[in-house]
C-alpha cells in the first residue's frame, strides 16, 4: 500500500527522533564493489557486517533507505572508478572524491546520479574530455573538476545546468574557445590556467582577470582587449579599396542626415529651460489596477513651480528628463501602505516603475540623504534605485521596471486552468536570492523594513530581486507606515522602529509563504485568524501532517527532507525572542547547504564554500533610521 505524504513525513520526524535501524541494501552492495575493485588505503575500511549507513564518508537519508552522501577525499583511492559502482547510488546528492590518485575517465553511468547537487572530482588524474555524463545532471549546483588532466573544449552542454552555482575548470589542458556559459545564478568561475583561445563571451566577462588567468590564448572581457587580425598582404586589392571609399562616402552621409535631423528637432522644441519643471494640472481621481493612468494620475495634479529636477543617480542608463516622464503613459501596479506604484511607458518605449510616496515627514535633506544611500546599493538581487524626485507636494521614485511581477502575484494568483505551478526548485531559488539580496542590505547598513511577498519581484529565471527597501526613516518613528500584520515582528509594535532582526522575521514569515503556498493575512488560518507563524506551530505540535506545505508540492518527489529542513530555518527566522533570530548571512549560509549540501568535510576549499568577501562579517543587530 503506498504511503501518504504525510505518512512520509512523520515518518521521516519519527526516525530523525529514535533512530530506526534500516539498511540501503543495494547502495551497500555498490559501495561495497566500488572498493574492492579500486586500490585504496587503510583509511577506508567499510565493514560488510554493519550498516553502511555508519561507514565513514557515508550518510544516509533520515529513513537509512538510501545513501544521501558520499565523502571520501584524501583516502589514498587509485586507479579509474568501475562502472556499475558509483553510478549505482541514483539518489545521491553529494559526492566528493577530490584529492585521490583516481584516473581514466569519468563513468558514462554518472548520468544515472540524477539527483546530484554537488561533485567534488578536483586534484585526481582523470583524463579524457569533458564528461559528457555530467551535462545531464540538470540539478548539479556545484561541480569541479579543476587540477585534474582533462583536454578538448568546454561543450555548450555546460549550459543544460540551470541551477549551477559554481564551475571550476581551472589547472587541465582545456583547448578551443569558451562557450557562452549562462552567468544568471552564477556565483563562482573558474578556467585559469588551460589552453582556451579567443574572446571571453560577454555572458562570463563579469567575472575577475583571475578567473581567466594563465591561458595566453584568451582576450577580452576583464583581460587585454582582442586586437583584429590582418591579413599580411603587400597591398590592398582593387575591391577592397573601392569597398572602402564607398563606405567611408556612406558614413558621411548618414552622419550629415543625423545632423540634419537633430537641428530639425531642436527647432520644433521648445526650450525646456524657460519651461517650469511640472505645470499646474487639475486634480484626477485615482486609477484602478490595470487601467491607463495620465500624469495627473503619477503627481496628483498637485505640482508647484520650483526649480526642481529629476535626480539620476547613474548617468547613461536612462535619457529621458521630467518632463518626458510625465508624459508617459501610466498603469497603476499597486497600492501599498508608503505610496502607489506606476508602470510608465515612455515615447521611446522604456519602461519604468515610478513609486509616488506619500505622507512622508522627512525634510528635504532629510530625504536627499536617505536616497543618496539607497542609490548606491549594487546588488543583482535587489532592484536598483535609478531616480527620486524632491518638491514640497510630490515625491517620486523610479525603478527598474521587472516585467515577470512579483511573488505575491505567482504564488497566490488563480489557480484554476491554465495556472503553472511554482515547483519546488524555484521556490528554494526564490528563497535563496531574497536572502542574498537582504544580507546584502544589512551589509550595507540599511534595514529593509517592509519585507512582503509583494516586494519581491521576479526576474527572467525565477531569480528574486527586492524592492522598496530602506523607505521606513522616511516616514518618522512615532507614525510609521502601516504594514502587512503576518509579516511584522512583534517588538515592531512596540518600539515602532524596524530593525535586522525584525527583517530577519518578516523573511521567515515569507519562508513558511513559500512553504504552506498561505498568505500571512489570510483569515482562513484559523477561527480566530491567527498568524502564520502561530498557524504552523500548531499544527507541527500536534502531528507532522500534509496540512502544513503547500497542495501544489505534493506531486513533487524525495523534497521532503528539504521541506522539513527548510520549515526548521523558517521557525528559527519567526523566533519571538529577537537576539534568537540569526543574522541574515547566516541565514544565506543554512539555505545553501540545504540547496547544494556544498559543506565538504569541514575542510576550507575554495570551491566548497561560497562565502563572498563582503559577507564574511555579521552585520550589527539593529538599524539607525
Amino acid at each position: 500500500m503506498e504511503l501518504s505524504f504525510s505518512s512520509v513525513i512523520l515518518v521521516s520526524v519519527l526516525i530523525l527522533s529514535y533512530g530506526v535501524n534500516s539498511e540501503p541494501v543495494q547502495d551497500k552492495q555498490a559501495l561495497l564493489t566500488f572498493l574492492s575493485m579500486v586500490k585504496h588505503e587503510n583509511r577506508v575500511q567499510w565493514n560488510s557486517s554493519t550498516s553502511a549507513c555508519d561507514w565513514v564518508g557515508v550518510e544516509c537519508d533520515a529513513t537509512r533507505s538510501f545513501v544521501f552522501t558520499l565523502r571520501l577525499p584524501g583516502v589514498g583511492l587509485v586507479g579509474s572508478i568501475p562502472p556499475k559502482t558509483i553510478g549505482l547510488l541514483n539518489r545521491l546528492r553529494v559526492l566528493s572524491l577530490r584529492a585521490n590518485r583516481l584516473s581514466g575517465t569519468v563513468p558514462a553511468d554518472f548520468s544515472n546520479l540524477t539527483l546530484l547537487r554537488s561533485l567534488y572530482l578536483q586534484e585526481n588524474q582523470f583524463t579524457g574530455s569533458f564528461p559528457s555524463s555530467l551535462t545531464r545532471l540538470t540539478r548539479l549546483a556545484r561541480l569541479d573538476l579543476s587540477s585534474n588532466n582533462f583536454t578538448g573544449p568546454i561543450p555548450v552542454g555546460v549550459n543544460n545546468l540551470t541551477h549551477l552555482t559554481g564551475l571550476f575548470l581551472q589547472n587541465n589542458t582545456f583547448s578551443g574557445s569558451l562557450p557562452a556559459i549562462s552567468s544568471d545564478g552564477l556565483d563562482d568561475f573558474d578556467v585559469s590556467n588551460n589552453n582556451l583561445t579567443g574572446s571571453i563571451p560577454y555572458t562570463l566577462s563579469k567575472f575577475p582577470a583571475s578567473s581567466f588567468a594563465g591561458n595566453i590564448g584568451l582576450c577580452g572581457g576583464p583581460l587585454r582587449a582582442c586586437n583584429p587580425t590582418y591579413r599580411k598582404s603587400s597591398g590592398l586589392s582593387t575591391g577592397a579599396i573601392v569597398a572602402i571609399v564607398v563606405g567611408s562616402v556612406l558614413v558621411v552621409l548618414l552622419f550629415l542626415l543625423c545632423l540634419i535631423l537633430f537641428l530639425r528637432k531642436q527647432q520644433r522644441r521648445p526650450d525646456k529651460k524657460e519651461k517650469p519643471v511640472m505645470e499646474e494640472t487639475r486634480a484626477a481621481p485615482p486609477a484602478e489596477a490595470g487601467t491607463s493612468s495620465s500624469k495627473d494620475d503619477v503627481t496628483g495634479g498637485s505640482i508647484e513651480r520650483e526649480k526642481n529636477r529629476l535626480v539620476f543617480f547613474e548617468s547613461g542608463v536612462y535619457s529621458f528628463d521630467l518632463e518626458d516622464l510625465l508624459r508617459a503613459s501610466a498603469e497603476v501596479l499597486g497600492k501599498g501602505s508608503v505610496g502607489t506604484s506606476y508602470k510608465a511607458v515612455l515615447e521611446e518605449g522604456t519602461a519604468v516603475v515610478v513609486k509616488r510616496l506619500k505622507d512622508v515627514a522627512a525634510s528635504k535633506r532629510e530625504f536627499e540623504m536617505q536616497m543618496e544611500k539607497l542609490g548606491k546599493i549594487k546588488h543583482e538581487k535587489v532592484v536598483p534605485l535609478r531616480a527620486f524626485y524632491y518638491s514640497k507636494d510630490e515625491k517620486l521614485l523610479v525603478y527598474e521596471f521587472m516585467p515577470n511581477g512579483s511573488l505575491s502575484a505567482l504564488l497566490h494568483g488563480s489557480r484554476g486552468a491554465g495556472h503553472t505551478p511554482l515547483d519546488w526548485d524555484n521556490r528554494i531559488k526564490i528563497a535563496l536570492s531574497t536572502a542574498k539580496g537582504l544580507s546584502y542590505l544589512h551589509l550595507s547598513e540599511v534595514a529593509h523594513g517592509n519585507i512582503k511577498s509583494s516586494n519581491i519581484l521576479l526576474g527572467p529565471n525565477r531569480e528574486a530581486c527586492i524592492s522598496d527597501y530602506g523607505l521606513n526613516p522616511l516616514f518618522g518613528n512615532t507614525t510609521p507606515p502601516s504594514r502587512v500584520t503576518g509579516y511584522r515582528a512583534p517588538e515592531v509594535l512596540e518600539t515602532l522602529n524596524v530593525t535586522f532582526k525584525s527583517d530577519v522575521y518578516s523573511f521567515g514569515v515569507l519562508l513558511l509563504e513559500l512553504l504552506t503556498g498561505k498568505s500571512p493575512s489570510q483569515a482562513s488560518l484559523g477561527e480566530e485568524g491567527i498568524d502564520l507563524p502561530r498557524w504552523v506551530q500548531s499544527v507541527v505540535r500536534e502531528e507532522w501532517t500534509a496540512e502544513v506545505f503547500d497542495a501544489e508540492l505534493m506531486r513533487y518527489h524525495n523534497i521532503e527532507e528539504e521541506m522539513v529542513q527548510l520549515l526548521q530555518i523558517a521557525m528559527t527566522c519567526v523566533s519571538v525572542v529577537p537576539d534568537q533570530r540569526p543574522a541574515m548571512v547566516d541565514v544565506v549560509r543554512m539555505i545553501e547547504d540545504l540547496n547544494r549540501a556544498e559543506i565538504d568535510d569541514g575542510l576550507p576549499q575554495s570551491s566548497d564554500a561560497n562565502t563572498p568577501p563582503t559577507e564574511s562579517r555579521t552585520p550589527p543587530t539593529s538599524a539607525t533610521p
